[in-house]
């Protein structure tokens, strides 16, 4: 039983070292202060440290407002990896969306986030008053 138990033992090790594993330049994107209407696209970077090939399935934004697009191909060991991510700047105020990314690493469910401020565009035209004829 003990043998069995070392064997386990010796198994799970050997997987947890031999995992793939993201390391993320940045796990969180700020957007700042925006224009509305104006570009909403930021790239992640990664790079895959783990010794095997990092495998992206699928990955899912908290609203339909922001759109995440995965690499196609897996990410061979030491390589970086870019995840891009658009966000609709047409909706004025503040955001916090996260991203999650599901893989194939050691840690298989990863959150990332983006957040930021959308301005409402400013109107350089003259308003009429309801108090003066001009």
């Amino acid at each position: 039983m003990k043998t069995l138990g070392l064997l386990v033992a010796a198994l799970f090790i050997s997987f947890s070292i031999n995992a793939q594993e993201f390391k993320f330049d940045k796990e969180t994107i700020n957007y700042g202060k925006i224009e509305k209407d104006s570009n909403g696209e930021r790239i992640f970077i990664f790079t895959n440290v783990g010794d095997e090939p990092l495998i992206i399935q699928r990955i899912q934004s908290s609203c339909g407002c922001t759109v995440p697009k995965k690499p196609e191909k897996p990410i061979m060991p030491g390589e970086k990896g870019e995840i891009k991510v658009s966000y609709a700047t047409n909706r004025v105020g503040g955001f916090s969306k996260s991203i999650t990314i599901y893989s194939n690493a050691k840690n298989p469910k990863k959150v990332i986030r983006i957040k930021g401020l959308v301005n409402k565009p400013i109107s350089l035209e003259k308003t009429k008053s309801i108090l003066t004829d001009s």
